[in-house]
């Protein structure tokens, strides 16, 4: 598997495709991303990722059919892979580790 490391973006766009299941389609992702983590991004860095994200094997897409609600135009549905769920389990574990390691009073602050 090719370039098994996810960024923050690439795992924040692994795990909106994973909550969306059958509606992961470009304009709801971008619009999950701005609710869910209040976070504006622009079309051409979320095709980039999607796509980098397909040449690691994480994702795949397929085209849904056409609609009249779209004029007749079919969007890409995207969908993790066994290796995308792998991936997100992987961070998941290795982030879970780290936190459980923190001793506690480092997370807390004092207030002048």
């Amino acid at each position: 598997m090719k370039g098994t490391n996810l960024g923050e973006f690439e795992e924040l766009l692994l795990l909106i495709v994973l909550i969306l299941e059958e509606d992961a389609y470009v304009l709801r992702i971008r619009d999950e991303i701005n609710s869910q983590v209040n976070r504006s991004i622009s079309m051409g860095a979320l095709h980039t990722t999607l796509s980098r994200l397909e040449k690691k094997d994480f994702l795949k897409s397929d085209m849904a059919g056409a609609t009249q609600e779209r004029g007749g135009r079919r969007k890409r549905i995207y969908e993790l892979t066994a290796a995308g769920k792998a991936a997100l389990n992987e961070v998941k574990e290795l982030r879970a580790n780290l936190w459980n390691q923190v001793p506690e009073f480092s997370l807390k602050f004092i207030h002048a």
